[in-house]
């Protein structure tokens, strides 16, 4: 599937996500594996990207189950 220019415009660039951190624990944040959300595997939460800006703010992020984080630990 092609992407169109809208989505490349919505990307975000490996050097942001690399300089950003969880909001709660200060630790590194895992890019999902479909792009929507960064997850933070130590607060055990996920924060989602609209429009390539990621939401850091604790009131929009979801509670990520156990298993989501051992598969996202996994693959670290």
């Amino acid at each position: 599937m092609a992407e169109t220019a809208e989505d490349k415009r919505h990307t975000i660039e490996r050097q942001v996500l690399e300089m950003l951190v969880c909001p709660l624990t200060k630790t590194r944040l895992t890019l999902s594996t479909d792009r929507k959300e960064l997850i933070s595997i130590a607060a055990r939460l996920a924060f989602p990207i609209v429009k390539g800006v990621p939401l850091l703010s604790l009131d929009e992020a979801r509670n990520v189950e156990p298993e989501e984080v051992q598969a996202l630990s996994r693959r670290s």
